[in-house]
């Protein structure tokens, strides 16, 4: 058991107002359908559903059986659509006025009948449309196939990005918001304590991920993104799933959290250990002090009014043995999930990147993975942060290895 001082619960500021939370962001997101012109919205990604309303259900396999989603007018009332007999989940929720069956017209649940379902489901969402776009037939939708959309097309709904919609929403987080991030780093901080203290020689990949897992349940967490844990050989080049592959003494083990934690809210956060009693050896410390100072570096540099390529051209430098290896980001925002922006390397900016700002509420994580092209170890670093109006604040909370930097305690 976690000591006092390390209970999610002291470590956050505050308690999380949940009206106020849903209020700030179905806001946000109404704001940026007035931006846009938009009737609505019709949102299936769990995240995004659960960003506009709030209503939780089954949401990792919602995200590959499409039987649950909600219509966000631009203004009135708005609809959830859930899963057969679902009905009661929402009740007390205030932000949700109608709680209507869902139409599932994918091959799963419909067959050879997912047309005639597809056409039912269109007409009912072309009533809402009409009903509460004062005749405007514009509808954001993040996530549909082309059955669905060719049957809201038929009924005269033009169909509108809505991924992009729910990004630029999600960019700016809320003082309610910012307490979900600070629990969910807490409960990170609190499994990745339990996983320090677990490793020992002898043990698996898997086991030792296990940890992070149980921790995360067990303080109302809800999945784990990813499966990246990899120790000795198996770190470098990145992006090994952990496996049945024995930990042994000496190895590094790094590893990126991807947590979604209470809430809903993600904390991503990476780092690496070291394996058994003894000491690093010295081109372990040299990887090591390599991603902190990247981390350091470019922490530095964050502040409003930044812009992404700015930050690209003006980012750590990699060795050269090191760029072959480098991770996909420099620095990605997060929320819910990874979320906009994405700032890539300056060498990948013509093939992947793309502008912007930092702005004052942004939570954002900084990468850093150093691994040699041809190395035996990588070391894989990440805090997150808030952009504050006068430059970053450090939301992840577990410290960094004082012997893997040299300094002994």
């Amino acid at each position: 058991m976690a000591p006092d001082s390390l209970r999610p619960e002291s470590l956050t500021h505050s308690p999380v107002d949940l009206p106020a939370l849903r209020a700030w962001r179905l806001d946000r997101l109404r704001e940026e359908l007035k931006a846009r012109d938009y009737a609505g919205a019709l949102l299936y990604d769990p995240i995004n559903v659960r960003y506009a309303c709030d209503a939780r259900n089954m949401a990792v396999w919602c995200l590959h059986n499409a039987v649950r989603y909600v219509f966000v007018p631009t203004e009135g009332p708005l609809v959830l659509f859930d899963f057969h007999n679902c009905g009661h989940l929402s009740a007390g929720n205030e932000v949700i006025a109608e709680v209507r069956p869902a139409i599932a017209w994918h091959y799963f649940a419909a067959a050879e009948r997912g047309a005639e379902l597809a056409g039912r489901w269109a007409a009912e969402i072309a009533g809402l449309v009409a009903c509460h776009g004062g005749g405007n037939r514009r509808l954001a939708v993040d996530k549909c196939d082309f059955r669905g959309i060719d049957a809201l097309r038929a009924q005269g709904v033009a169909v509108c990005d809505g991924q992009e919609v729910l990004e630029r929403a999600r960019r700016l987080k809320g003082p309610q918001e910012i307490a979900c991030l600070r629990a969910s780093v807490a409960v990170c901080a609190e499994a990745m304590g339990a996983m320090r203290a677990a490793l020992t020689p002898g043990m698996s990949e898997n086991e030792l991920w296990s940890i992070l897992n149980q921790v995360n349940a067990a303080r109302g967490g809800e999945w784990i993104e990813t499966r990246l844990l990899a120790a000795g050989g198996r770190s470098n080049p990145w992006f090994h799933e952990c496996g049945e592959g024995i930990i042994e003494a000496g190895d590094m083990v790094s590893f990126d959290s991807d947590m979604i934690g209470p809430h809903g809210y993600c904390a991503d956060v990476s780092r690496a250990f070291l394996c058994g009693d003894g000491r690093p050896r010295d081109e372990q410390r040299r990887l090591y002090r390599l991603a902190a100072e990247q981390i350091h570096f470019n922490m530095d540099l964050l502040r409003p009014g930044l812009g992404y390529r700015e930050l690209a051209e003006r980012a750590w430098k990699l060795p050269a043995s090191c760029q072959a290896n480098r991770y996909s980001v420099v620095v990605h925002g997060v929320g819910l999930c990874d979320e906009y922006p994405s700032v890539v390397y300056l060498q990948d900016y013509d093939a992947a990147g793309y502008d912007g700002v930092f702005e004052a509420g942004m939570a954002v994580c900084v990468e850093s993975y150093i691994g040699e092209e041809g190395g035996h170890e990588g070391v894989k670093l990440e805090q997150q942060v808030l952009i504050t109006e006068t430059g970053v604040e450090l939301l992840s909370t577990f410290p960094l290895e004082e012997a893997l930097l040299g300094r002994e305690i």
